[in-house]
């Protein structure tokens, strides 16, 4: 199974809920297929929701670090949101848990924004 990305409007952010997988291949195409026409669209403040992600692989991770650039290229911001242990593992082994700004909450999350 690979990735399935269901966007969601909440006030002016746009969450991402991602569900699956996001490996070489169809995952971290698709995320990155979102978060281009999200930006394209106009959309600066973009949250991901990771907490359905049973597994991330290094092209996966390659591809966040890809997005959160677009996003910054384009002049917005992009956080995670809900991630699993094993995510964050993987985000602190390769030094990227500096990089993002991480939340549990989405409450918390959303204020972050403002």
């Amino acid at each position: 199974m690979s990735v399935t990305l269901k966007t969601r409007q909440v006030g002016d952010v746009t969450i991402v809920d991602a569900a699956g997988r996001i490996t070489l291949g169809e995952g971290s195409s698709a995320l990155r297929d979102t978060i281009r026409d999200l930006t394209s669209k106009g959309s600066k403040k973009i949250m991901l929701n990771l907490g359905e992600i049973s597994y991330i692989d290094s092209s996966g991770i390659g591809e966040l670090v890809s997005s959160f650039t677009t996003v910054a290229n384009a002049g917005g911001s992009l956080k995670l949101l809900n991630l699993t242990k094993r995510v964050q593992d993987l985000l602190q082994i390769t030094k990227l848990y500096t990089v993002f700004e991480v939340f549990d909450d989405e409450a918390a999350a959303l204020k972050s924004f403002s």
